[in-house]
């Protein structure tokens, strides 16, 4: 079959869907604050009926070690849906309340790895827990469903692993009236709510970044809490239409798909919400699960939230030429001058 061919297929799925129509912003801020209470409020109600959650986690500190430049906590929390919740928080020596980021693990189908992508440079051009706390920030990644030392602990029990396991967990959340999307952003906010607890955070100085699954998490928790005051989101920023168009829906894995979306608005929806909050997406221009004609469409809707409030610098959108589904040099050193500016503006 041909490219033409399969383009065509996909349009047919297209024509037949009940898709929303084109997401318009109102032409002042006043209307747009009002309508994006509701599309924030659709979205919440797209996730799921997700348990509500406990005003403070129940956290349990496992270990903690010196490190010489940064101390580590090794924890644990309850989420209250049935699971444990472990992850590390690192926290710089300097004194005073700093500047904290919330690290967002990838997928790649590495489900053994998780929260231990915060010590390990395969996927970025450091490893990211250290290379940040040694700059003065508290750091905190926590393992998602499936992954890390969640593995194992879906609801087949520990016999099953892996994609098996996360398509398991997505069954039962969609039988229960929730999406698996939903489940893994209510902990990432639990464990925003534990950051915000510790008396060694500035919680009007809070950040979040990741990189693939944790770059959709990076701009999905935005979107959803005012709390996080910037975000740097690396190799995925993805309209969904897109990537029907182009036949990569198999780029991406069962969890990530919240059911109905489409009959709502599309990405540039989602991304609009973070306005005015500084925000930088990194893509490259070959990773077939971010297809640039989405991006664009996402950059030129969400500009003009921005616009409304004055401040279209905060938003950067770089798509890099050539590059695929990866960190590059470049995008790590404008990461941390992102966070540095943002959360750190008055720093020598």
């Amino acid at each position: 079959m041909t490219a033409q061919n399969h383009s065509s297929t996909a349009q047919a799925w297209l024509a037949k869907a009940p898709l929303a129509p084109a997401f318009t912003l109102p032409a002042t801020r006043e209307a747009w604050e009002t309508r994006r209470l509701e599309v924030r409020a659709q979205i919440q109600q797209l996730l799921g009926q997700l348990p509500p959650r406990p005003a403070r986690p129940a956290v349990t500190i496992l270990k903690r070690e010196d490190r010489g430049g940064y101390v580590v906590e090794k924890f644990e929390f309850d989420n209250e849906a049935g699971a444990r919740v472990p992850g590390y928080l690192l926290l710089p020596k300097q004194a005073g309340p700093a500047p904290a980021i919330l690290y967002c693990h990838w997928h790649g189908g590495e489900y053994g790895i998780g929260k231990e992508e915060l010590f390990q440079s395969a996927h970025t051009p450091e490893a990211p827990g250290p290379a940040l706390a040694r700059r003065g920030y508290v750091v905190l990644g926590i393992d998602a469903y499936c992954f890390g030392e969640r593995s194992g602990q879906g609801p087949d029990g520990p016999g099953q692993t892996g994609g098996s396991e996360e398509m398991s967990a997505s069954k039962f959340n969609l039988w229960v009236g929730r999406s698996l999307w939903g489940m893994i952003l209510r902990d990432d906010l639990m464990a925003l709510d534990y950051l915000c607890t510790r008396p060694e955070v500035d919680a009007k100085r809070l950040g979040v970044t990741g990189i693939s699954m944790g770059a959709t998490r990076t701009w999905w928790l935005m979107a959803l809490d005012e709390r996080l005051k910037s975000g740097v989101a690396v190799a995925c920023l993805t309209r969904y239409q897109d990537l029907i168009q182009q036949q990569f829906l198999h780029a991406h894995g069962i969890y990530y798909f919240v059911p109905n979306l489409l009959n709502h608005f599309d990405t540039e929806a989602i991304i609009s919400l973070i306005a005015p909050r500084p925000a930088l997406f990194m893509t490259g221009d070959q990773d077939g699960g971010s297809p640039v004609s989405g991006i664009h469409v996402i950059d030129r809707v969400a500009r003009q939230a921005y616009q409304l409030y004055n401040q279209p610098a905060a938003l950067e959108n770089l798509v890099y030429p050539g590059v695929g589904h990866a960190y590059t040099p470049d995008m790590w050193a404008r990461m941390l001058a992102w966070m540095e500016k943002t959360l750190r503006p008055d720093a020598p």
